[in-house]
């Protein structure tokens, strides 16, 4: 069995930072967290990576991305977007269902098990996506092995939207797992897109896409699926929050205390409405980035512990399909690389502390979706592992990862680096003075959930 020691890091776990510390991995596995001397006979026996005093940090469990396999491969695939994620020290995602076919059915949705097995770099699970008529499915899911149900409220592709009465209580009265949600009101979105209209006809500029899909259409759609949560008493995720308003909607406190749980997005934190002028459709997303008030609104959400999780909602589209006047630009775009450091980037700056990064992108993803023994640095926990140095690096195009071949963060100047990626106890990724090296022999493992 190999056995990896990598020595002289700063630990940052459950709330903490611990300094001049090591972990001893044998096979996939956590075996010891040395804080003090390290025995010399076992520095003898181990491969040794000296951490060189850089943070060692649990990877991160990204619950809402779309790697665009089955498709759309075009935009991405689930190669490339676990390629990108494990440089980005994202050790494992959970998979959206609109893809091509629509993951509706659990037999769909186990090729897409059988096809990460194959190409993964990083751990997966993917979501059985809900539709007005596949409650029989919703029921037989295996709750140990599939993450969860995703809802679309709105904003969706084929008959994903799920705007039926009676399915959504039987969604909700009968689903197994945790139901997590997009929440926008598409009645309302339709009357602001003709208003819109109305005004600048189809040359509608981009700067309204938040007037378009509205902090109202978003208010009233989340309140709606709480209350069929609160109803049935089921166990609700509400995806991507982008604003002030639905912040009221969330309690504060421990995450084990609630039964319905918020996440929010990397570029709800990093980008505000008066950035359209600048990006345009690069940061045209659904829900929309809104004003800076909602952006501070959602920092001290996530603060005091009425956000919980922090994702991506990762979706690339290619840069010939982005460079398009508003109705044709897709909305999505590339974040797994990045996230990661791009929170901590923000800590740095006085938005939170790396511990809150740790906490949400790493913890309370493992914790709310009840992750095996993932998600923290514990003795006996899969060794998933990232080392992250504070040396400032610009984004560029030629060391983006994305198969569309950009990012919205180019040209900006990032003040960590993920130099290290362990996946159940492999190095999987690593960055030096000659490059980005990925080590592909060894793929993720399909996600379990401790679940009674």
């Amino acid at each position: 069995m190999k056995t990896t020691l990598i020595t002289n890091v700063k630990i940052v776990n459950e709330g903490k930072i611990h300094k001049k510390c090591a972990v001893l991995i044998k096979g996939d596995t956590i075996d010891k967290i040395f804080r003090k001397e390290v025995p010399q006979d076992l520095l003898d026996k181990c491969d040794v990576i000296d951490g060189d005093n850089r943070y060692l940090m649990p990877g991160a469990i990204d619950d809402q991305v779309h790697l665009r396999e089955p498709g759309l491969t075009h935009k991405e695939d689930i190669y490339h977007g676990s390629k990108a994620a494990v440089a980005g020290g994202v050790t494992s995602f959970m998979e959206m269902p609109n893809t091509i076919p629509q993951a509706t059915d659990l037999a769909t949705l186990e090729q897409k098990y059988d096809r990460a097995a194959e190409s993964s770099l990083a751990n997966y699970s993917f979501y059985l996506g809900a539709t007005n008529s596949n409650i029989e499915e919703v029921e037989k899911i295996d709750k140990k092995r599939i993450c969860g149900v995703k809802l679309f409220m709105g904003s969706s592709t084929g008959n994903m939207l799920v705007d039926n009465e009676n399915a959504l209580n039987e969604l909700f009265a009968k689903s197994p797992v945790i139901i997590t949600s997009h929440c926008e009101d598409e009645q309302i979105i339709r009357n602001n897109i003709a208003k819109a209209k109305e005004q600048y006809g189809e040359d509608v500029p981009i700067s309204e896409h938040p007037n378009i899909r509205s902090a109202e259409a978003c208010y009233q759609s989340t309140v709606k699926t709480i209350e069929l949560a609160k109803k049935h008493n089921a166990r609700l995720h509400v995806l991507h929050l982008s604003t002030q308003k639905e912040m009221a909607l969330f309690q504060s406190g421990a995450l084990k205390n609630k039964n319905i749980t918020a996440e929010v997005c990397v570029h709800h934190l990093w980008f505000d409405s008066s950035d359209y002028e600048k990006y345009g459709t690069k940061i045209k997303w659904n829900p929309a980035i809104k004003t800076a008030t909602d952006k501070a609104a959602l920092w001290d959400a996530l603060n005091n512990d009425r956000i919980d999780v922090v994702a991506t909602d990762h979706a690339p589209h290619t840069k010939e399909e982005k460079d398009n006047s508003y109705f044709k630009a897709p909305s999505g775009g590339p974040l797994l690389q990045h996230s990661l450091v791009a929170m901590l980037d923000m800590a740095r700056k006085g938005n939170t502390t790396i511990e809150k990064v740790v906490e949400k992108m790493c913890h309370a993803p493992a914790d709310l979706f009840n992750v095996e023994k993932r998600g923290y640095i514990r003795k006996g926990y899969k060794a998933d592992l990232v080392l992250v140095d504070q040396a400032p690096w610009e984004v560029a195009e030629d060391n983006v990862v994305y198969k569309c071949g950009w990012s919205p963060f180019e040209g900006t100047r990032l003040a960590f680096k993920v130099t290290h990626t362990f996946v159940n106890g492999q190095l999987v990724y690593k960055a030096d003075k000659e490059g980005m090296h990925f080590y592909e022999e060894v793929k993720g493992e399909r996600l379990t959930f401790d679940r009674e």
